[in-house]
């Protein structure tokens, strides 16, 4: 008798560790689905309207695909403060290229360049001359906005509708806009398809996997034979270019950028998702589909509150307090896996 209990009791355990273990590895999809509902009850065919969920899958795409870089970022044990600036140089770059030659495509590509080339100075400085990525990422952060500001006088610059006017089609065209549906916009389906792909690198090459590595472990890295400074300037790298396409898409979209404005706090935003979507802070642990739900609940708290007509003022500081909780509940989980 004794024996049947305790085999209940062993299999009941058993049951909720695996159900602590599902629900840690996917806490952000329950968190969004979560707040899917709450946002239903609160703000019902509002919210439901599908305009309204396009808007908010537009209006985050741009810093979502900007997270998906940090995420490779942060899981290799770095992090990047620079990519709000980087987007609006690259971008500024890109437009004023366009608008002295008239082609599109040498824009893309110069500003292609100059992102990468930038990613590739911040590895070097984090890898090779090992600056803590916090304090070289803030340095370049400050270059980027300062050399961009002082180059355009803090004003900005407009796409040249009569010689480069098909530049703005890549952010402002929809498919499958029939009937009553809006249509897809581009940059939603540039996120998701740029999300895909960024997700097998991580999981599926051994480029990933030497990442997440080198994020765990960077000295047992070296010993293993992983080249660390190879991975963490690629990750940067990496990074700059999906900053780039970033920038070319907020760029298309409003037609315009402005050295002063453009990027401001993207790089908070993103590194928000990317807790949010339940990577850890301190390396080596992450889901590229955890940032895409990250980024996807900060982007339906920041629409019921503008639809609740909260004051746009504190949607930061909500923001803040769930990332200060997905770090407590990190720890906790972190916690209960170790006595495990």
């Amino acid at each position: 008798m004794n024996f049947v209990k305790k085999s209940t009791a062993n299999v009941a355990d058993q049951e909720r560790k695996i159900f602590k273990q599902i629900f840690a590895q996917n806490s952000a999809l329950f968190a969004l689905a979560l707040l899917f509902i709450i946002a239903i009850i609160l703000e019902g065919t509002t919210f439901l309207n599908v305009n309204n969920l396009m808007n908010i899958l537009m209006n985050n795409s741009i810093v979502g695909i900007i997270a998906l870089g940090m995420t490779l970022i942060i899981i290799s044990g770095g992090i990047d403060l620079a990519v709000g600036a980087q987007l609006a140089a690259t971008g500024l770059i890109a437009i004023t290229v366009m608008n002295s030659t008239g082609s599109v495509i040498l824009g893309i590509l110069v500003a292609l360049l100059v992102g990468v080339l930038m990613g590739v100075a911040t590895g070097v400085l984090v890898a090779k001359f090992q600056i803590p990525a916090f304090i070289t990422t803030l340095g370049m952060m400050q270059i980027f906005r300062s050399v961009v500001q002082h180059f355009f006088n803090g004003g900005g610059i407009l796409v040249d509708r009569e010689s480069v006017g098909s530049f703005l089609t890549i952010s402002n065209t929809r498919v499958l806009d029939f009937g009553n549906f809006p249509g897809i916009p581009l940059p939603v389906i540039y996120w998701f398809v740029l999300a895909v792909i960024i997700h097998i690198v991580a999981n599926r090459t051994a480029f990933g996997r030497h990442i997440y590595a080198v994020g765990s472990n960077e000295r047992a890295s070296r010993l293993s034979g992983i080249n660390v400074n190879y991975v963490k300037i690629g990750v940067y790298m990496l990074s700059g270019a999906l900053v780039v396409f970033a920038a070319l898409v907020e760029a298309s979209r409003l037609g315009s950028m402005n050295s002063s404005a453009s990027g401001g706090a993207y790089e908070l935003q993103a590194i928000a998702a990317v807790v949010i979507g339940g990577t850890a802070m301190s390396g080596g642990k992450g889901k590229i589909s955890g940032t895409v739900f990250g980024m996807l609940t900060l982007g339906i708290i920041n629409n019921m509150m503008n639809l609740m007509g909260l004051p746009s003022f504190l949607v930061a500081a909500i923001q803040g307090a769930i990332i200060l909780l997905a770090v407590l509940l990190q720890r906790s989980v972190a916690k209960k896996e170790k006595q495990y």
